[in-house]
């Protein structure tokens, strides 16, 4: 029975999961080619404009006052707003399809009436869900690296230094799919849900923004989901994030426990 609930989703996410890696791809191979041309202009601004420099330093999350090679700036093509926004899009929609969606449109009567247990459910979906976003993330990478080759082998990164900051970027999607996962649980309206989940991302990107600028945030930096993101120190020193990509797992793996417990003991009404 798992493998048609599995056959269900795979067929009501297929589209949505094509559209994303389209755009992520898209977006991703435009700024690969676009970022590396713009390096002397960029090199001017931070020596021009120190507020640009501290901005910089908040979106890597890294000292700019050393070299800004060609390789480390490319790092910007792994934290643009616009590439978290399509991965983080992507998931909270399909986090949040079981149960906040199918609540909202009054068919989880019917798919609880499948004779498969709750718990079952959830992991279907975790499994299709962590299988779309290898799909996204893959198109993704792919964009970057049809791109990267318009670019000289000496200007560009290692492969095993883009791979450890896919690896990075895929622990993100982990933590914020777990988190997801556990706001639909306790949710009985999807767009509640997404709301929610959308302002708690947000709030981890501002918060790491803030961060840099200003003392107390600098305390709570830690609850932020980009703290333990830092691509352009992965591609600066080549070392993987052991200790970022555990907190980044635990975090996720938590989360979406307690999202399978509430969903499992919750009283679903529809009337």
């Amino acid at each position: 029975m798992i493998r048609g609930v599995l056959v269900k989703s795979f067929w009501e996410s297929n589209l949505p999961t094509l559209l994303f890696g389209i755009a992520l791809f898209l977006v991703m191979a435009i700024l690969t080619f676009v970022i590396p041309q713009l390096q002397k202009e960029i090199g001017q601004a931070l020596a021009q404009l120190p507020f640009a420099k501290s901005f910089l330093a908040a979106l890597l999350g890294i000292d700019v006052d050393q070299e800004m090679t060609a390789q480390v700036l490319q790092s910007v093509v792994w934290v643009h707003p616009a590439v978290l926004a399509l991965v983080w899009a992507h998931e909270i929609v399909f986090c949040t399809r079981i149960p906040a969606a199918e609540i909202d449109r009054g068919t989880i009567d019917v798919l609880l009436g499948l004779p498969v247990s709750r718990r079952s459910l959830y992991v279907a979906e975790t499994l299709m869900w962590l299988a779309t976003g290898c799909v996204v993330l893959a198109m993704g990478s792919a964009g970057y690296f049809v791109s990267a080759q318009r670019i000289l082998p000496e200007l560009r990164p290692g492969l095993d230094r883009v791979l450890m900051v896919l690896a990075n970027l895929f622990g993100v999607y982990v933590a914020v799919g777990g988190l997801a996962f556990l706001v639909s649980a306790c949710n009985s309206r999807r767009g509640p849900a997404i709301a929610l989940v959308f302002t708690l991302v947000l709030a981890s990107f501002l918060l790491t923004f803030l961060a840099r600028f200003w003392t107390p945030a600098q305390q709570l930096e830690f609850l932020s989901v980009l703290h333990y993101y830092q691509p352009a120190q992965v591609l600066r020193t080549g070392n993987l994030p052991v200790r970022d990509l555990a907190a980044l797992g635990l975090a996720g793996a938590l989360a979406w426990t307690a999202g399978c417990e509430v969903l499992a003991r919750r009283n679903i009404c529809t009337v």
